[in-house]
């Protein structure tokens, strides 16, 4: 009797630990129509927070305030220049600790997409790739190369032991439900062709490889290998399908704003055509979207990238820099959210029948064999409001707007209406003691300091700096004969230097002659100026100023152009001379 007891004691612990692992290790799959969690599918709302572009005493803030907007999952890429800034050697301490953010995100109820990259574009410097990197014998950066596919399956294998050794993958009872390999490929396959297709497949069968019990996904890679999703990143997104029928629409950066350049306009995204954007969407069929950026943040230090990508990145996002609530962007995104998941069972058990309603209007009706009905009403005219009849009942349309039916009767949003009026912050006194100021002090060595070197030729800033500073002197000397004429008479000659840097200061014997410097848009400029010079020996010297580094498209190979300063030997003419 006391071994039957036992038995059905061991019995019901066995079954109690097998019920307890069931509840909380949950499988990620997909079908055509979405992403599902532990065999459920969802409608899942994202937003990227990039947690080194905020402080940790910021993060359980915002991740709560990204949940009260309605979403899911909260997105971020991971920054391997901040993690590996040398070979080897690795931090994760403050705004760098990864796991944490993880956790807090987890903390509240939220799931995340870990986007490892390594290569993340995101206007940061150098593209989040450590500046070593360039300098490893053969490598060639993005492709069927086998030095920096080495470097990056490491890199890649470090953050997924991070992640288990947590237990932060869905099937490990975490949040973690998505993760991400390379970047916005597909432009940079094409210039390398067979390579190119080469480095796409192994990136995938590596991901794959390492058995975190979540899908991968590539954006913008049309050739995701199976079993990797390819997904869109753009302002909108309603063309674009999936490169295979049993993979979900997903969509990875629907951009909120845009980012800022020094000398260029701040960017601004109405809320009504986000919300339009994600609407159009969803009627299409799409079951994931996330907002790049929900919280832009600032890119402390040197790690704006470039040129010319300014501290703030705002990215006119649903809560701004300093994560304050950005109206009406947050509310109106908010109710969106709201009245789609109202009709989720009928968009994920349902494909829309599409009805014309007129030469701009369609109604997208989703009916599902139990009996749910949702429609989305739409106005594609940009100019003109509309007025039509769906199901015998008349509605007004506005301009370039999506009215959203959960019932098929009822409006209970529409993209264009936004109830909420814009944010006005104001700046009141606080009792608040602030303990200290962090801020950021680059030294600039003098002309004269000891740790100079004597060369003929082209030199690349980048090469020598290893992006340890911004600045670089570069200094050439000019004798001036007694004999010559101009001297004595007052004649100025012409100093005339062609740069493909960022920005320069010249000096003539140690007094500031002038500056000049590029923009985003126009990178090449010249500095051309009247200068005197005394009999003897003159000095020239140019400060070299670096505004970020390379990032998205300008990275291709190992090589890169955007540091080269043409300075030679100055040789006098008449009256010219040139740099």
């Amino acid at each position: 009797m006391a071994a039957n007891s036992i038995s059905h004691c061991f019995s019901l612990s066995i079954t109690i630990l097998f019920l307890y692992l069931l509840l909380v290790h949950c499988n990620v799959t997909y079908d055509r129509k979405a992403i599902a969690i532990d065999g459920q599918k969802r409608i899942l709302f994202s937003g990227s927070i990039h947690y080194p572009r905020s402080t940790p005493e910021m993060w359980e803030g915002l991740i709560q305030k990204a949940k009260n907007g309605g979403l899911d999952v909260i997105d971020t890429y991971v920054f391997w220049n901040l993690h590996e800034p040398s070979p080897g050697n690795y931090n994760f301490e403050g705004r760098y600790d990864l796991v944490q953010f993880i956790k807090l995100v987890k903390k509240a109820g939220l799931y995340v997409h870990l986007r490892i990259g390594p290569y993340i574009c995101g206007e940061w410097n150098f593209g989040g790739f450590p500046v070593w990197l360039k300098y490893v014998p053969g490598i060639s950066f993005r492709t069927d190369n086998e030095p920096f596919k080495k470097a990056m399956a490491k890199f890649t294998q470090k953050i997924v032991q991070m992640m288990k050794d947590e237990n932060l993958f869905e099937s490990q009872g975490g949040p973690i439900i998505l993760s991400q390999i390379e970047n916005e490929y597909e432009p940079e396959s094409k210039l390398y062709g067979p390579a190119g297709k080469a480095y796409v497949k192994w990136a995938a069968k590596m991901a794959v490889g390492l058995n975190t019990g979540v899908p991968w996904v590539m954006c913008k890679e049309y050739d995701a290998p199976d079993p990797v999703i390819n997904t869109c990143n753009g302002f909108y997104c309603d063309y674009f399908s999936p490169n295979k029928p049993y993979k979900p629409t997903l969509w990875t950066e629907a951009w909120t704003g845009w980012f800022s350049d020094f000398g260029g306009p701040n960017y601004q995204r109405p809320v009504e055509d986000l919300a339009f954007a994600v609407a159009r969407f969803i009627q299409k069929g799409g079951s994931f979207v996330n907002y790049y950026m929900y919280h832009g943040g600032t890119n402390f230090g040197r790690t704006a990238g470039g040129p010319f990508i300014t501290t703030s990145y705002d990215y006119d996002a649903p809560i701004d820099e300093y994560g304050l609530i950005r109206q009406p962007k947050y509310d109106h995104l908010k109710e969106l959210h709201k009245a789609i998941k109202l009709c989720e069972k009928a968009l994920l058990n349902s494909d829309p029948n599409i009805v014309i309603l007129g030469s701009y209007e369609k109604a997208h009706v989703f009916s599902s064999e139990s009996g749910g009905c949702a429609a989305f009403l739409s106005n594609y005219n940009l100019r003109s409001n509309a007025k039509v009849t769906f199901n015998n009942i008349h509605y007004n349309l506005p301009r370039w707007s999506i009215s959203i039916l959960p019932d098929c009767r009822n409006v209970v949003f529409n993209t264009a209406k936004v109830g909420t009026e814009a944010s006005r912050v104001q700046m009141v006194p606080t009792n608040v003691k602030i303990e200290s100021w962090e801020t950021f002090n680059e030294d600039v060595h003098s002309v004269d300091d000891e740790s100079s070197m004597t060369v003929k030729g082209l030199l690349e800033q980048l090469n020598i700096t290893r992006d340890t500073s911004d600045y670089l002197w570069y200094t050439t000397s000019v004798r001036i004969s007694s004999s010559e004429s101009f001297p004595r008479k007052g004649t100025p000659l012409t100093l005339s230097i062609q740069t493909a840097g960022h920005g320069i200061h010249v000096f003539i014997n140690g007094q500031l002659s002038g500056s000049a410097f590029g923009t985003q848009q126009k990178r090449k400029f010249s500095f051309t100026k009247n200068i005197n010079l005394h009999p003897g020996e003159n000095k020239i010297s140019i400060l070299s100023i670096a505004v970020g580094l390379p990032v998205c498209s300008l990275i291709k190979k190992h090589i890169f152009i955007d540091f080269l300063f043409f300075v030679l030997p100055i040789s006098c003419s008449g009256l010219f001379c040139c740099l």
